[in-house]
């Protein structure tokens, strides 16, 4: 049986992307500019990573903007195959982004800081084409929007997977050691991961592949 789909975030080369879809990666995670957290990249990079990566490999654009024309621009210059929404963006504007952009899909992050997240997750989740959950500080005075390294309550996860209709990705905190307990617990479509397979800040090839048996994951698995 296959495991979840695996994202590799906070991809900073092309050299990066490479080791994370030859360890069997089914997406790659690529970080616009952001208020804090790490792996920001220019959209240049963005782009040639997007447009070299296989199929059916995805590409995510991550992005904190919330106004759906900056978001339609900005990926007019990445053309990845999917629009990571890291802050709320209200469902008009995601509705507006649907609109002109038809063939990418849209995912929306929810940040877990507490069982409130239910209730937020519903209603992201009738406009979204599949959510992830990570463990953001939004409302901080610089806003954390992804990339902290902290778990939060995968109990809230499960509730909020076992309540939507889209496919939910569980990210934050997640590493090879605490992967396997967190699709035990939290029964997610897929996994997310960034500083848990690095090491010095560098795509350490070890971790990944430890990730991805952890995960049920690797390519001999699927």
């Amino acid at each position: 049986m296959c495991g979840p789909r695996v994202k590799v975030c906070c991809i900073e080369s092309v050299d990066e992307a490479r080791l994370a879809i030859a360890a069997g990666a089914d997406a790659l995670g690529l970080v616009s500019a952001m208020p804090s957290g790490p792996g920001v990249i220019s959209e240049e990079l963005i782009r040639t990573i997007a447009t070299g990566a296989p199929p059916p490999v995805a590409t995510f654009l991550l992005t904190c903007l919330v106004d759906a024309d900056a978001i339609i621009a900005q990926h007019g210059r990445c053309l990845t195959s999917v629009i990571q929404l890291v802050a709320a963006v209200a469902p008009a504007q995601v509705r507006l982004v649907r609109a002109a952009l038809p063939g990418v899909k849209l995912v929306q992050v929810v940040h877990v800081v507490g069982p409130e997240a239910l209730a937020v997750a519903r209603e992201a989740a009738l406009v979204a084409d599949a959510l992830l959950l990570d463990s953001g500080r939004p409302g901080a005075a610089v806003p954390e929007l992804g990339g902290t390294g902290r778990t939060h309550d995968w109990g809230v996860s499960r509730a909020i997977v076992e309540a939507v209709a889209v496919p939910v990705f569980l990210a934050g905190g997640l590493d090879p050691g605490n992967v396997g307990a967190a699709i035990t617990t939290a029964g997610p479509f897929g996994v997310d991961v960034c500083s848990g397979v690095r090491t010095g800040g560098r795509l350490d090839p070890v971790k990944v592949r430890a990730f991805m048996e952890a995960a049920g994951a690797s390519p001999a698995g699927r």
